[in-house]
């Protein structure tokens, strides 16, 4: 076969880009026979290389633009492909050759206030109907829809009617990097560490208050945010800096972020809604303790690797985190079932099952 793969999020630094990038990256290794075209943006042109078998096109068009809607598929249609797989469910409304779409999740249904956009009232709920339309065709037209836990697989049935049989779980592993960094002015203090966005349903306002109800009994903690700068963490800017014992490092190195998790004395992870969760695994993978939400897909891809808490309880997230930080009984079986959730997840399970759904 001759298999697309758009690709334009292809990278390190948020979950759609890591998800392409991991599948990418062992499709390499395990497919010398089919045919593959990349579909690449000139800004991660060089991030993967090309071989006898695969193919990099240049496609420097925006996601979620109307370059995508109307340039993307004649770009498509020159390479003649006989399967494509949009990794996101951006895919053209009018494209209507065989496909696959991997849905991460449904934070449009779930989570759909004006508060999570930078966008005034008219243009979000203009662009809110336009992204249900996209994904209500590419879950329709798809010849079979990947997704990345069995939550998701229930929530995309429930919400869009898609039939389960036409659905496959396909779980994501932790990135794996073997390269340290050294980490400067932490000023030697023991750490609580979180990793990723701030949104809405990351639920970081919730973090920070708990946090403050800890200050007597782990004032020797603090709390470090990590994750790429923009509107809504600054947004959060006042409440960290109002807080206690709190820094926001802005965005992290793959490189950095290694020895960040290795020298963590937890995670913690609070989300109202995720479609899988990579921060949390890669914390485990870092030989740290996790404390979770237990919302959505996070007890099914923890299991009893985490301590969870209501992520709508203050109180009760502030007497896990503690739990978390400071019984040594319960960190040393966290660690332990950690190391065997961690054989659950891999990167090349995950090309070789998505390897068989094309075939399929």
């Amino acid at each position: 076969m001759k298999i697309g793969i758009d690709c334009r999020m292809f990278g390190p630094g948020f979950g759609l880009a890591r998800y392409t990038q991991q599948l990418v990256l062992h499709l390499q290794e395990i497919d010398q026979k089919n045919q593959y075209v990349l579909f690449l943006k000139s800004d991660n042109w060089d991030e993967v290389g090309e071989s006898d078998n695969f193919k990099k096109v240049l496609a420097d068009i925006p996601w979620y633009s109307w370059a995508e809607q109307v340039n993307f598929k004649s770009i498509i249609k020159k390479e003649k492909v006989d399967l494509m797989h949009f990794p996101h469910w951006n895919v053209p409304l009018f494209y209507n050759a065989p496909f696959v779409v991997t849905i991460h999740d449904l934070i449009m249904y779930k989570f759909p206030r004006p508060e999570a956009t930078t966008l005034g009232p008219v243009k979000f709920w203009l662009k809110d109907k336009i992204h249900r339309l996209l994904i209500k065709h590419a879950v329709k037209k798809a010849k079979h829809v990947i997704v990345t836990s069995e939550f998701t697989r229930q929530d995309v049935h429930e919400t869009l009617g898609v039939d389960l049989e036409k659905m496959s779980v396909t779980y994501q592993a932790p990135f794996k990097s073997g390269t340290n960094s050294e980490i400067q002015n932490l000023e030697d203090k023991k750490y609580v560490l979180y990793v990723g966005a701030a949104y809405p349903h990351k639920n970081l306002d919730r973090l920070l208050q708990a946090w403050n109800l800890l200050q007597e009994k782990t004032g020797e903690y603090r709390l470090l945010l990590a994750g790429k700068e923009n509107y809504f963490y600054k947004r959060l800017e006042e409440k960290i800096e109002n807080a206690q014992n709190v820094r926001y490092l802005g965005f992290v190195s793959d490189e950095k972020l290694v020895e960040l998790y290795k020298n963590a004395s937890l995670y913690s992870f609070p989300s109202m809604y995720e479609g899988f969760g990579i921060p949390p695994l890669e914390a485990q993978q870092n030989g740290v303790p996790v404390v979770s939400s237990n919302a959505s897909c996070l007890p099914e891809v923890l299991g009893e690797s985490a301590l969870y808490f209501d992520p709508e309880n203050i109180e009760q997230m502030a007497e896990i985190i503690e739990k978390g930080l400071l019984d040594e009984d319960v960190r040393r079986e966290l660690k332990q079932n950690a190391r065997e959730n961690l054989k659950r997840f891999s990167s090349k399970r995950l090309a070789e099952k998505t390897l068989s759904i094309y075939k399929k």
